[in-house]
């Protein structure tokens, strides 16, 4: 007789034992008026407890649980990429987007047109960091909020007839503003633009060649700055 098999006695009597550790215990349950007595009290305490805890689930229980599975995420949301720039990457975008900037004139924060803002400055930045766009085509943005300042870099959009254009928004809790928009070259688009510190999203919409006054469509690319 030995102590591991008094200690049995719980495990036992919820029937959670292995069955060779059932047979040696019931062979020492022969020999044990104490653990007999254990077990048999355990037994009525938790049917008497399964008694006291059984209740009627309410009916409309298995549409309540069944709704909240329907609104409860089942994976991980898609996340924009973010990283800070290592120097081949610097070098990467600064070649894209000086030539994208020699092919077209950039319309900017509140509706002023010019030549872009010194990319250069944008990317050396030491809190440059890249975001990748989700949607349409692909698009990269470079933000520096040391400098106020953003660069956005997109290519393979679908092509827009003539009387539409893309238009770049930035969002925040001021509400939706236009960056401006983006150059015609269909291959590579490129816009620089002054950064609000509120702005924490930016959109790319369709919208009637010159532009809107706020955005009339959904985005098509979408970057979250947050």
């Amino acid at each position: 007789m030995t102590a591991e098999l008094h200690m049995l006695t719980g495990a036992y009597a919820l029937d959670a034992v292995s069955d060779v550790d059932r047979a040696e215990f019931e062979r020492h349950l022969g020999e044990c008026d104490a653990c007999r007595q254990e077990v048999a009290e355990l037994r009525a305490t938790g049917a008497r407890l399964g008694l006291a805890a059984e209740v009627d689930p309410p009916p409309q229980l298995k549409l309540l649980v069944l709704a909240d599975v329907a609104r409860t995420r089942q994976l991980p949301p898609k996340l924009p990429v973010v990283r800070r720039l290592s120097r081949a990457k610097t070098w990467q975008l600064r070649v894209s987007l000086f030539g994208a900037a020699a092919a077209a004139l950039v319309a900017v924060l509140f509706g002023v047109t010019r030549t872009p803002a010194p990319v250069d400055s944008v990317l050396s930045a030491p809190d440059a960091s890249a975001i990748q766009a989700v949607g349409e085509g692909h698009a990269t943005l470079v933000v520096s909020r040391s400098r106020h300042q953003a660069v956005l870099l997109a290519s393979d959009l679908p092509a827009l007839d003539a009387g539409h254009v893309y238009q770049v928004w930035l969002i925040g809790t001021g509400g939706a503003r236009s960056a401006g928009l983006m150059s015609t070259e269909k291959s590579q688009r490129m816009l620089v633009a002054d950064l609000p510190p509120d702005v924490d999203r930016i959109g790319i919409t369709v919208e009637p060649a010159g532009g809107s006054a706020g955005p009339t469509t959904p985005a098509v690319t979408r970057i979250s700055l947050a």
